[in-house]
């Protein structure tokens, strides 16, 4: 088990991606655009307000603000750290070196999808005294923000495998990236846009009685923001399950579907690293 979690590989994916001066100013710029954004917020609400004071439910609506933003940058950042951790080995011809080392498949890309999610959760962590100005005002308790810690690194772990797959399947990185992005992107965006089209033709010309179409749960449980915006405003995912008919909570719906995309991906890439050798 030792020789699992702590393994060459992943000591070499550790020391290459958190020795490197870029990644360093990468969290220094992904931090400073979280703070203008929330001293930007409360600066723009004081000034707004004629009373001149910063109120609870504004920091409620800032934090709101500031959890999809982060969630988009997630989202952006995540296929662009996984969808070349296997193709690039192959471009620079060293796959077939590692792939004749002593390490299984499965030591392997556990080890390239732990190194490039690390860095995801290391941006996440640093983050966190930044919300502690959520907390000065009141307003979000701190089971929620535990709660969108976890939501978090959930989506990553996800999205991070299916950024694997693709770079195991597919020889060339950049085609890799984009196929990862155009996936991430439906994901994110195409099944939200499904899900506001499919719940207007229920309410609309082809359903006037409205109610009683499943499909706008099943493309909103697939989609990260509308969950996580279901944590903060209930009454969103209240509408769906009223204009679905399923009572069953979106949430749940959310983790065993991304659990099986996630146990896929990982299952499928860790096949095809080695799709010709036998086991054994």
């Amino acid at each position: 088990m030792k020789n699992f979690v702590v393994n060459p590989v992943l000591n070499k994916e550790f020391k290459l991606r958190f020795r490197t001066f870029k990644s360093f100013l990468g969290i220094l710029f992904y931090l400073l655009a979280l703070a203008i954004l929330i001293i930007g917020f409360v600066f723009i609400e004081s000034m707004t307000n004629s009373q001149g004071y910063f109120k609870p439910d504004q920091s409620r609506e800032m934090f709101m603000i500031l959890s999809v933003l982060q969630l988009a940058l997630i989202l952006f950042i995540t296929p662009g750290l996984t969808a070349g951790v296997i193709s690039s080995e192959r471009e620079r011809q060293t796959l077939n070196i590692m792939l004749t080392t002593t390490q299984s498949s499965t030591s392997i890309i556990v080890s390239k999808l732990l190194s490039s999610i690390s860095f995801l959760l290391l941006l996440i962590i640093a983050s966190l005294p930044l919300y502690s100005i959520v907390f000065l005002f009141g307003g979000i308790s701190p089971g929620q923000l535990l709660t969108m810690i976890g939501f978090y690194t959930f989506t990553i772990i996800t999205f991070g495998s299916i950024g694997v797959l693709f770079s195991t399947l597919i020889r060339k990185t950049i085609v890799s990236m984009v196929t990862t992005y155009g996936v991430t992107l439906f994901l994110a965006g195409g099944t939200a846009f499904l899900t506001l089209i499919l719940m207007q033709l229920d309410r609309g010309f082809y359903n006037p009685a409205g109610g009683n179409n499943p499909f706008p749960y099943f493309t909103a449980m697939l989609n990260p923001p509308i969950v996580l915006l279901g944590t903060f405003q209930p009454e969103i995912i209240k509408e769906i399950q009223r204009g679905t008919g399923i009572e069953f909570p979106l949430w749940i719906s959310f983790l065993i579907s991304y659990t099986v995309i996630f146990l896929g991906a990982l299952l499928l890439s860790i096949k095809m690293l080695r799709p010709n050798m036998k086991k054994g």
